[in-house]
């Protein structure tokens, strides 16, 4: 039943992510001039990611936040051919939710307010330091956008539990 309830809860908050307009620009509007620090990485790296794909959604009990995971053409390709190292040029993309009771099916949960937009690129020559991979991490306060104040080190060694899966915690979820 707990994984029936995920299912309404995943399905419920796709439609949003559709629809969801605040974390996404237009195609004239770019996304926040904001640096992670300690990487450098740009919130502007991800530019056009709302022409990714999702490739699965995540529910983080410690932060009871319901997160689409969305990946750029290069890493799309990758996940659906299962390959275990993703190719330079990989971009995975993390937004993370708040959730509420769902108004018009109280039994289910939706999609509130973005808290997160974290995202993982893979350029093996850059991030020699992290297996490759560089993070960044933007946090949503009081409407605006700001990175992350914390030690991107932290992303490393929490994916570094993952390392023989590339230091992906996500797998493509196909339909069929």
């Amino acid at each position: 039943m707990k994984n029936l309830g995920k299912l309404v809860l995943g399905i419920a908050c796709f439609a949003t992510l559709l629809n969801a307009t605040d974390v996404y620009s237009s195609d004239n509007t770019k996304l926040p001039d904001l640096i992670m620090k300690n990487t450098n990485l740009k919130f502007s790296d991800i530019q056009g990611y709302r022409d990714y794909k999702i490739v699965a959604t995540h529910f983080r009990k410690d932060k009871n936040e319901i997160r689409y995971i969305l990946a750029n053409p290069v890493a799309l390709n990758a996940l659906r051919q299962k390959k275990i190292t993703m190719p330079n040029g990989s971009k995975i993309v993390k937004i993370g939710w708040s959730v509420k009771d769902m108004e018009t099916f109280p039994s289910a949960l939706e999609a509130k307010d973005i808290q997160r937009v974290e995202y993982m690129i893979k350029d093996s020559t850059k991030h020699k330091e992290s297996d490759g991979w560089g993070y960044a991490r933007f946090v949503k306060k009081d409407g605006q956008y700001k990175s992350w104040g914390g030690d991107p080190k932290s992303c490393v060694a929490c994916h570094a539990t993952v390392k023989n899966n590339d230091a992906l915690f996500t797998k493509y979820q196909d339909l069929f």
